[in-house]
């Protein structure tokens, strides 16, 4: 009896006959592509440092009326997981496509 972790476990999935690791290479890259776009959506709700391109475009004015302590260090710690967790997809997908044999 094959265990539901092995790579040659079968099931069906509209039809086509796929095994555990392509499963899980689906799930790892919709996974990569939510913290994609939740990430980029992250760092740019994040207070412009000064210097840069937020003060060009009137970011340095509005830098007084901004999020306070508490709102930024909760937003600074949320980006922080959800990179690790983009991070993590990344090399989980690399592993197992370095790993496939066809």
């Amino acid at each position: 009896m094959l265990d539901i972790l092995d790579p040659r476990a079968i099931g069906t999935i509209a039809g086509k006959v796929t095994t555990t690791v392509q499963i899980l290479e689906f799930v790892l890259q919709v996974l990569l592509g939510i913290t994609s776009l939740l990430l980029t959506l992250l760092i740019l709700l994040h207070k412009g440092r000064g210097g840069g391109l937020s003060d060009m475009f009137g970011g340095g004015m509005s830098s007084a009326m901004g999020s306070s302590g508490l709102a930024e260090r909760n937003l600074n710690r949320f980006t922080i997981v959800l990179a690790l967790a983009w991070f993590l997809s990344i090399v989980a997908l690399g592993l197992i496509t370095k790993f496939t044999v066809i």
